[in-house]
Parts: C-alpha cells; structure tokens; sequence
C-alpha cells in the first residue's frame, strides 16, 4: 500500500512526511512517496494533498499541473481512493475560496472558504496556535480522539460546509470555526496534524489505516 504526499510547490514537506513515514513504519502501511509524477499518483493507493500560503495561489500550482491533477481527481473521483488534504490543501475541497479573489475549488465538500471573523476582537487573525478539537460526529479517522484534544492551526481562513453532515469536527475561536471535515473517501483538516503531536499523529495512523 503505497501513500503519495503531493508536491506541487505550496508547502513545506519535510515534516508531513516524517511524520507520514513514522506512522506508516510503526503501522506497517507501506511506502511514503513525496512526488509530483502523475504517473506515481495514479498508482497510489492513498493520497495526501497539503497546502500554505493563499487558497488561490496552491489553486494555480496545483492545476497548473494538469496531468497531476487530472490524476488526483481521476484517482479520488473514479478509483475510490482514500484522500487528506492538510490546511488549504483541506480548503481546496470546497466549492469556492474568497481569499484575495474568488476561486473555484475541487467541490468534493461543498462549501465556501471564508475569512474567519471572531466575535472577540481581541482575538487575532491568523488564527495561530494551539487550540482544543471538538469532535462533532464519529469517523474512522478520528478513531481515539476525543474533544478536547489539541492541534495546531495556523490559517486566516475556514471552511463553511453547505452540509452539516460534512462537518466532523471544530474548534472555538470567537464562534466556530472547522477543524475537520469529511465525505466518502474524502477527508480534510485544517489543522497541521504533522506539528499537532500525539492527537495529529493518531489522525495519520488511522488515515494510513482507513478503508472507505
């Protein structure tokens, strides 16, 4: 079983995929692949999309590839593949982004990307930090964790889901704001589960583990 990291120029890789590679050691769950090669992913059997920096900026590296994402969406959309995206690269799920300039997204969790505005305004944006998972209904990837665990966040902007079934779990900053959200063989989290500790690493154990 192999797992393919997506690297297409929008993130920092180097601590996703010593985590990835950890958990998949300790779970025996096979290879983790790092690539950019359409070819790769289309033999994958997991695939993981991370993303930092502005929604439409990963857009636009992402599909500015078209063989790779011709890949993704065929792998996913076709194939049943089991997928996680990581910070934008969970936004990009969405239908829309409106960071800097609306933005298409994949659509495979309806919903809008938009700037989180809490009630407090002592409290800053970005959203940076610490901050404790409320968990809103049960899924296999959040086998072993509970509300109140913490994860770390560093983002401006969140998920507004169409579907509240989508919605798998939360976090407090000024009202609510997605932490983690999922559908079929789809699953996003906002938060950095490589820097989120025991709760991030037991979220990548179950993904690697995970049959849709």
């Amino acid at each position: 079983m192999t797992t393919v990291l997506i690297d297409y120029d929008s993130g920092n890789l180097h601590s996703a995929q010593k985590a990835f590679e950890r958990m998949a050691r300790e779970s025996g769950a096979g290879p983790v692949i790092v690539t950019d090669d359409a070819d790769v992913v289309a033999q994958a059997d997991r695939i993981v999309l991370p993303g930092d920096g502005a929604f439409p900026h990963c857009r636009g590296e992402l599909f500015g590839r078209k063989d790779l994402a011709e890949a993704i969406i065929e792998a996913v959309e076709r194939r049943g593949v089991p997928f996680l995206g990581i910070c934008v690269g969970m936004q990009m799920l969405a239908s829309t982004g409106f960071e800097h300039a609306e933005t298409t997204g994949l659509g495979w969790v309806p919903g809008q990307i938009r700037r989180i505005t809490p009630s407090d305004p002592a409290l800053k944006i970005p959203h940076m930090g610490w901050n404790d998972l409320v968990i809103d209904r049960p899924h296999p990837v959040l086998t072993g964790l509970a509300t109140g665990d913490h994860a770390y966040f560093v983002h401006s902007y969140a998920m507004q889901v169409a579907d509240p079934a989508h919605l798998l779990a939360h976090v407090d900053y000024g009202g609510d704001v997605t932490a983690i959200v999922g559908r079929d063989n789809i699953v996003g989290a906002q938060f950095h589960p490589e820097k989120s500790q025991a709760a991030g690493l037991r979220l990548i154990s179950n993904f690697l583990a995970w049959k849709p």
